[in-house]
């Protein structure tokens, strides 16, 4: 039989022990802040797909966080705590993560071991949805196949693993799909498309007079006039032409991220950053931008989450009927407005609607007049708006990013917000529609939303979709 020599195995065998944890080591301090996003990242996203979404976490960490991972998900381990309401994680047991859910609140990512801020969260009754319970599956076959090119996989390398579509005309719910394990009153995670919620919470504060485009943002920490940040205004702050550094550069370490996910205070770190060229004069994509807003809002309806979220809940989810709706905040308790909203594809849809009735719903105003042509007016010359992603063009691509002006299958008065990994709410004016996406489109690849949309319209028209 052979058998190796017990002398002559064990010196390659060491050798290989301490190369590889050498490698280990330099890798580790090469990458500790990627590592420290990383953990916080997969504790707060599956805290919320327990205990927000209500949908299966390891699902959530398959088709999310593993393709973002880059090759480390084997090292990463998390432990979901049903009974404590929380998700810890961590990189072959270090640089750990924790999580932990409040009611009517959301998850909140921990930093230290102090108690968690404003723990009981907030109670909020079981309303019925004024949709009803029943999923409206569309009777007419080409309206069937609109929907079909959201949800079909045509591409296995870059799945598009949508998980809801709901399509309003005229207001009237008129078709709507779900994958398996969600429907109409799952919350899922709208990422930046909370950026135009948080900027209708802006327009509740304008409309009641509290807040104003024009002039300085009234942010204490710019408020001394030698400040460079004091001329910043409420307008760039919502167009991202303030100044502020484009923060959502391509790897997992950017601003962004370190803000999400490192910090206790969001708007204390945003309100810090240099300016990278004077106000007004340049665009570049801001998450920074957004928890400053979400700042003043937090100023202007109390102290702490308790306050900001009753103040949204208030103003804006409780008139439109969306009860299925929580925007997650910091541990300073500042909403996270950049883009940690999770609501029901229902809720997202009439979120939309709003702004297609120009900020009213059942006879009451509740944005500015003139807000929703304001949110899809043209930021410099750019396809930004105020909020919202706009059609104004849909040619080329933005610099140093992935997201492409508008979406040229559609009409050019349509509007949009946008997050990533694919969520949409499709705004078309002039055909009194409005389209939510909603998936799990980590890895690339077209979702199929602007085909479906078009399609849609077609449907609407009787007419073939160019392009569908």
């Amino acid at each position: 039989m052979f058998r190796l020599s017990s002398i002559g195995w064990r010196r390659p065998v060491a050798a290989l022990s301490i190369s590889l944890l050498a490698a280990a080591a330099a890798f580790i301090a090469l990458n500790r802040e990627a590592l420290h996003v990383a953990t916080a990242s997969v504790s707060d996203s599956l805290c919320a797909a327990a205990f927000v979404s209500r949908v299966d976490p390891d699902q959530v960490f398959a088709q999310e966080q593993r393709p973002l991972l880059g090759g480390i998900d084997w090292a990463v381990h998390y432990t979901v705590d049903h009974p404590r309401g929380e998700v810890r994680s961590s990189v072959l047991g270090l640089f750990p993560a924790r999580a932990v859910y409040r009611p009517g609140l959301g998850c909140v990512v921990m930093h230290g071991h102090g108690p968690v801020p404003e723990a009981r969260g907030i109670r909020r009754p079981v309303i019925a949805d004024a949709f009803g319970p029943r999923i409206v599956a569309p009777a007419d076959p080409a309206l069937r196949h609109a929907l079909d090119l959201a949800f079909t996989e045509p591409d296995p390398a870059h799945p598009r693993l949508t998980k809801a579509v709901v399509v309003l005309h005229d207001g009237r719910l008129i078709a709507e799909r779900y994958a398996p394990g969600y429907g109409p009153e799952t919350p899922i995670w709208g990422h930046s498309v909370t950026k135009s919620v948080t900027q209708a919470l802006i327009g509740i504060l304008v409309r009641q007079g509290r807040l104003q485009l024009d002039g300085p943002a009234p942010l204490a920490a710019w408020a001394a006039s030698g400040n460079p940040h004091h001329p910043i205004t409420v307008d760039q702050l919502l167009r991202m032409d303030s100044g502020l550094p484009f923060d959502e550069t391509t790897g997992p370490v950017n601003p962004a991220t370190h803000m999400w996910f490192r910090e206790s205070d969001s708007a204390t770190y945003a309100a810090r950053m240099p300016l990278t060229h004077p106000p007004g004069t340049g665009w570049g994509y801001s998450n920074l931008s957004f928890a400053l807003l979400s700042k003043l809002v937090g100023d202007a309806s109390g102290p702490g989450a308790i306050g900001a979220e009753t103040f949204a809940r208030r103003e804006l989810f409780e008139p439109l009927g969306m009860h299925h709706s929580v925007i997650e905040t910091d541990a300073a308790g500042t909403l996270l407005g950049s883009g940690f909203m999770y609501a029901s594809a229902r809720d997202f849809a009439r979120f939309g609607q709003l702004y297609l009735d120009d900020g009213v719903v059942a006879g009451r105003r509740i944005l500015p007049t003139g807000w929703a042509a304001y949110s899809a007016s043209q930021t410099l010359d750019t396809g930004y708006g105020a909020g919202f992603w706009t059609n104004l063009r849909n040619e080329g691509s933005v610099p140093v990013w992935d997201a492409p002006w508008g979406i040229p299958q559609l009409p050019k008065d349509m509007f949009y917000a946008r997050g990533a990994f694919g969520q949409y709410i499709i705004i078309v004016p002039s055909e009194r529609l409005v389209v939510v996406r909603l998936g799990l489109s980590v890895q690339g690849g077209s979702t199929g939303t602007g085909d479906a949309t078009a399609a849609i319209i077609a449907v609407l028209h009787r007419q073939p979709a160019a392009g569908a």
